[in-house]
């Protein structure tokens, strides 16, 4: 019984240590990525471009539809202050930025710092959504990492369930000597 409360306990840690690595990276990319949008978007000439660009940073914590939602207002805007072509070069763009930073490169880190694959965060977003809307889409990631925790981590007898998460999260390992032969 005391065994399995510290391996629960330290499930538990590790899951809060892996939601502090997910808010982290997310928080990073979704800086570059407003930031970058935001560039863009004073480059065309938007109106409130500042805003967007937060918009897109705030709805990056939103994996894989997150920068859709952040996308529609400035592709109107871009309609009604110019035309369809303003207003495609918006969604191009938009679409190369975040598909660059929010689809290819941030997968990686997330994947790599809190132990799961972007299959595993893919099915944990719609899954979540599903389950709690659009609220369940920003905690996609948390909670997966929480049921992780509490039914696979916890239990030794779970080790086989690890593969199906794919990654496993980088620890500091110290390495062992070499043996003198």
């Amino acid at each position: 019984m005391s065994n399995e409360r510290s391996a629960l306990g330290q499930a538990l840690r590790d899951f809060a240590r892996n939601t502090r690595r997910f808010l982290g990276v997310t928080t990073v990319f979704g800086f570059i990525t407003g930031f970058a949008d935001t560039l863009l978007l004073l480059a065309l000439d938007i109106p409130l471009a500042l805003l967007w660009g937060l918009l897109a940073a705030v709805c990056n914590y939103i994996p894989y539809v997150g920068f859709i939602i952040g996308l529609v207002p400035p592709a109107l805007l871009a309609l009604l202050v110019g035309d369809w072509q303003l207003m495609l070069v918006v969604i191009v763009s938009y679409i190369v930025l975040n598909s660059l930073f929010t689809s290819l490169i941030q997968p990686y880190f997330v994947g790599d710092a809190v132990g799961i694959s972007m299959t595993v965060t893919f099915v944990a977003l719609i899954f979540w959504a599903w389950v709690l809307g659009p609220l369940g889409a920003i905690l996609a990631i948390p909670l997966t990492l929480l049921v992780k925790a509490v039914l696979i981590d916890a239990d030794p007898r779970a080790g086989w369930a690890q593969a199906l998460f794919g990654a496993t999260p980088k620890t500091k390992t110290t390495p062992t000597p070499a043996v003198p032969q």
